[in-house]
């Protein structure tokens, strides 16, 4: 990929390094270095659960987990967006842990009626035999819909694991919850102009 990194390189390039741990996930590292060589502008399919777990949240909501990550907490590992997707790549072992966690604390899909799960919206878990899309380590078109926003760039990026990805999520759905101390109003209730007062 030295061929890549002659120009300027972007914030959400991936380098070499990064590159390399990428690849590293499938069963043809070097098949899939040499692809990227040739072209560096091409998403790649790699499998999950060796390298990495991926947790797939809706954009806005990823943003906002992505935003209490780096503002309140340790940060991420290396986060894509792809097709109105965030995906944050998490420690091997997150896809399985993360639902029952969130299930256990009442933020999961199956949660209480009524309850705190409204907040958080369904969270897709790609682990063990599942597979994602991976944004091109260079440049992709604009309108691709698929891009790094924290690219990977060592070949053993730290990865947060299932209890952080609670913590931001809980933190993103309390922050996306307004709370207010008045009552919604009466929708029958007369309405009186206090402006002609004396």
């Amino acid at each position: 990929m030295s061929s890549t990194r002659n120009a300027a390189p972007h914030v959400s390039d991936v380098t070499s390094d990064g590159a390399a741990w990428l690849a590293s996930a499938g069963a043809y590292p070097r098949s899939t270095l040499a692809l990227w060589e040739e072209r560096p502008e091409a998403p790649v399919v790699l499998p999950c659960g060796s390298a990495f777990d991926v947790v797939s949240a809706p954009a806005i909501f990823g943003r906002r987990m992505l935003d209490r990550l780096w503002d309140d907490g340790p940060g991420s590992g290396p986060v894509a967006e792809f097709r109105g997707r965030m995906l944050l790549f998490a420690a091997p072992g997150t896809a399985q842990r993360l639902p029952s966690l969130l299930d256990w604390e009442e933020w999961g899909a199956r949660g209480r009626r009524g309850g705190r799960t409204g907040a958080v919206p369904p969270l897709l878990c790609h682990g063990a035999g599942d597979a994602v899309t991976v944004p091109a380590p260079a440049g992709a078109p604009p309108r691709s819909g698929s891009r790094w926003l924290v690219a990977p760039d060592t070949r053993q990026p730290w990865l947060p694991g299932p209890e952080i990805l609670l913590w931001a999520a809980v933190r993103a759905a309390r922050a996306a919850v307004r709370i207010s101390i008045f009552p919604p109003p009466d929708q029958g209730a007369k309405v009186y102009d206090v402006s002609r007062r004396r």
